[in-house]
């Protein structure tokens, strides 16, 4: 849970929350999001992602769709002695991170925004929350 603040460099190196290190480990899995963010798992959580998705059925073009562009992003990354991960390329241009990222805990991943993407999201979603609640109330109860 939260929402963080940090600068990701020229190399494309950004700070995991201190807050998230413990549970991240020395490893976690990169990949492309929903809504224009990176999603960021640890090892254990991306192997029940993987799970699911090689059980997609390859007959349906949309799951091979989905296979193929979720699993050719998908990256492991190291975390330095920093604290930092070395976020690929391509990841950085897909997210259009630039410098400013916002580090957000969602369930069971992480989530990186472009700070500018997160705002704007924010901005949109924000006088919805309650008509999104009442339309997830049949698959949780507050």
């Amino acid at each position: 849970m939260g929402e963080f603040a940090h600068n990701i460099d020229r190399k494309g190196r950004l700070i995991m929350p201190a807050k998230f290190r413990e549970e991240l480990g020395e490893r976690v899995v990169v990949n492309r999001g929903l809504d224009g963010c990176l999603y960021v798992y640890t090892l254990d959580q991306w192997q029940v992602v993987y799970e699911k998705l090689s059980k997609l059925p390859t007959t349906k073009k949309d799951a091979r769709k989905y296979q193929r562009l979720m699993l050719s992003k998908a990256s492991e990354c190291e975390l330095d002695g920093q604290g930092r991960i070395l976020i690929p390329s391509n990841l950085v241009e897909l997210a259009e991170l630039e410098k400013e990222c916002m580090i957000i805990g969602v369930a069971n991943h992480i989530e990186i925004w472009a700070k500018h993407k997160w705002e704007l999201m924010e901005e949109e979603e924000e006088g919805s929350f309650e008509e999104i609640a009442e339309s997830l109330s049949d698959f949780m109860e507050l």
